[in-house]
């Protein structure tokens, strides 16, 4: 057989030390914990990823392992990495919408909002957001918030073999995700918050529909705590799990849930208030056993609080039907008044008339918006918020142009992935599963 060589494959003749074994064929754990024993080494090291169902997307662990206990983790991350924010660089200021909902694809509207919000602060129009738009943001923000903790609180169960609360979990957040779909016309990645407001109004059946989500809600939300909360199963595999106390987030820069689990009542929503959050009425949720179970009761108690800011938006939505949900500005308004047609899609034909029939500098207007983008004053800004992982914010720079010069998310999950040594070591195998599901990350925002 003739000899060909392989320009990509590696020079280095690095040698695996020690013995090497392979998932192939099946076989018990206990077999390899027990050669591995008569071998006499002190450690196993295991690849946990990046395919474990286990591991919430494309993370990869490497653990070492004393028998069953972990003597040393490290997480490794850029699986999923998209090249969102360099794309970012050559699309203009609202094309940037629509790469950052797919960030942390779970709780896309946050993504938006901070996006939104740093690029208005650039352009110096956050007093002036209509207070629809502000209502409407909050509305979607807090239903997504829902959607997002079911996620967690679900498929934390699910590995822990509480299947019932991943399946009610998954049933909850397919009435909220029907909601985002008959505002926006997507269940995920909306790109539906806009610089300047939001891209269209809620439709005519939109506030019957939301109250019909509230009251499902309101209906199934106890289920969980039913499920869970004294279940003395849940709890020892739950309780002292993932310990990590309150100058142990503050130094890795953990925030959220986590955070609050400690019995630190830290949420931007209340410490540095955006989108008229300080006109609503909620609580702060904090726990006092800093491990995995006291996360699963904060982000429990947060749906009921997100619930009861959606009332209020509800009301305050219904009492200001008609108004309008985009800066009046004709020169950042993009889509300018964008409207759904009688066929559920595109523009309104009020919208179309105007523009080709009606108004020179209105086509004009929509021509350039559509074509160039509008230009954003030279600077940098960055505004945080409280997405359901923690503090989500946005460094957006402008060097004057129609597209952003650098822009940059902090999504909480990539700091929370350097507390995984602190929960993990010391603790058994099976119980990683347990520490990673309560960080709750999401690798479209780790890796971005």
């Amino acid at each position: 057989m003739k000899e060909t060589t392989d320009f990509y494959a590696s020079a280095s003749e690095d040698v695996a030390e020690g013995a090497v074994y392979t998932a192939m064929g099946g076989g018990d754990w206990a077999d390899i914990a027990a050669e591995q024993a008569e071998r006499g080494d002190e450690t196993l090291v295991i690849n946990m990823g990046p395919q474990h169902p286990s591991t919430h997307g494309v993370l990869r662990l490497m653990v070492e392992v004393d028998g069953e206990t972990v003597t040393s983790i490290r997480p490794g991350i850029g699986f999923l990495h998209t090249g969102i924010e360099k794309n970012m660089e050559f699309r203009s200021w609202t094309q940037g919408t629509t790469f950052v909902t797919r960030m942390d694809y779970v709780a896309p509207i946050f993504n938006e909002v901070a996006y939104c919000l740093s690029v208005e602060r650039l352009l110096g129009i956050e007093d002036k957001i209509p207070q629809r738009a502000s209502d409407i943001r909050v509305l979607m923000m807090e239903l997504c918030r829902i959607a997002s903790h079911l996620v967690a609180v679900g498929t934390g169960g699910m590995e822990i073999g509480a299947l019932t609360v991943m399946t009610i979990g998954f049933r909850e957040r397919e009435m909220i995700l029907d909601f985002f779909e008959a505002v926006t016309g997507l269940r995920m990645n909306h790109a539906y918050v806009r610089p300047g407001g939001v891209a269209n109004d809620l439709p005519e059946t939109g506030i019957a529909q939301l109250r019909d989500v509230i009251n499902w809600l309101e209906k199934h939300l106890p289920e969980y705590a039913a499920f869970c909360n004294e279940n003395p199963i849940f709890k020892g595999r739950m309780c002292g799990i993932g310990y990590q106390d309150l100058s142990a987030c503050f130094a890795l820069g953990v925030t959220g849930p986590i955070l609050r689990s400690t019995g630190y009542g830290w949420d931007l929503r209340k410490q540095q208030p955006y989108c008229g959050y300080e006109t609503y009425d909620f609580d702060v949720i904090t726990w006092d056993t800093s491990d995995a179970y006291g996360r699963f009761r904060v982000r429990l108690d947060e749906m009921w609080e997100s619930l009861k800011i959606v009332k209020q938006c509800a009301d305050r939505l219904e009492a200001s039907t008609g108004e309008p949900v985009m800066v009046d500005d004709p020169k950042i308004a993009w889509p300018a008044q964008l409207a759904v047609g009688p066929d559920g899609q595109g523009n309104s034909h009020e919208h179309i008339k105007h523009i080709m029939g009606e108004s020179m500098e209105a086509l004009i207007h929509h021509f350039k918006l559509v074509t160039e983008g509008f230009r954003v004053p030279a600077g940098q800004a960055y505004v945080p918020i409280e997405s359901p992982k923690g503090e989500l914010g946005c460094h957006v720079v402008s060097d004057g142009g129609t597209r952003p010069f650098r822009s940059h998310m902090r999504d909480p999950g990539f700091n929370h992935l350097q507390s995984v040594p602190i929960q993990c070591e010391g603790g058994m195998l099976a119980d990683v599963v347990v520490a990673i599901g309560s960080l709750d990350p999401v690798m479209g925002g780790v890796d971005r």
